[in-house]
């Protein structure tokens, strides 16, 4: 009888066991996929706060580069389109961001042709506003990453995987930038 009764304390030891270990997985993944909501959340933030601040940058710049109004329309379409794709899923989003980064880009280099834009106060301010909050961005974007990193690695690590896939958890995409100005580096030589 005594046998019965420690094969039966054993075998309750070890479902508690099971389900303590379960329960930790699951409140595991529940506070990574938190992390990963507020790591895309601070993104969100920075990324409203440049959309904000473009009309700023094209009323600046519209008297100065009358002939460049392509360039103008250009960044204002893709900030309608960054707007637009706020509701959406991060990889739309992140599409978006990076039209928008890119006729940034484009619309900086065109400024460098004009001195008395580059000499204005309110030039200067909103350029460095906008380097500021690109920053802001990028630390935003690591925290992200980071914190996908650890999310995908428990939802596809064993045995974290069998809780994850009984109760929905999926991995992330992370946030990349395609960065063209990094794409093609100039070499330095020293002769």
């Amino acid at each position: 009888m005594s046998e019965f009764f420690l094969s039966g304390w054993f075998l309750i030891a070890l479902v508690a066991g099971v389900l303590i270990w379960g329960v930790v997985i699951y409140n595991r993944l529940v506070a990574l996929r938190q992390r990963a909501d507020e790591g895309w959340s601070g993104i969100d933030v920075q990324l409203k706060r440049r959309s904000n601040l473009i009309p700023n940058l094209i009323e600046t710049v519209r008297g100065y580069m009358d002939h460049e109004k392509g360039i103008l329309e250009k960044v204002t379409q893709m900030r309608a389109r960054c707007i637009a794709a706020q509701g959406e899923a991060p990889a739309e989003r992140v599409a978006a961001e990076r039209e928008m980064s890119s006729a940034l880009m484009q619309f900086f280099a065109t400024a460098e042709n004009y001195p008395d834009l580059k000499a204005s106060t309110n030039f200067i301010n909103l350029q460095d506003e906008l380097s500021e909050l690109e920053n802001h961005i990028q630390m935003a974007r690591r925290y992200f990453n980071g914190t996908v990193r650890e999310l995908n690695t428990a939802v596809q690590s064993f045995p974290g995987n069998l809780i994850a896939n009984k109760f929905g958890f999926t991995t992330r995409d992370y946030y990349e930038i395609d960065d063209p100005a990094s794409r093609d580096l100039p070499g330095v030589k020293f002769s």
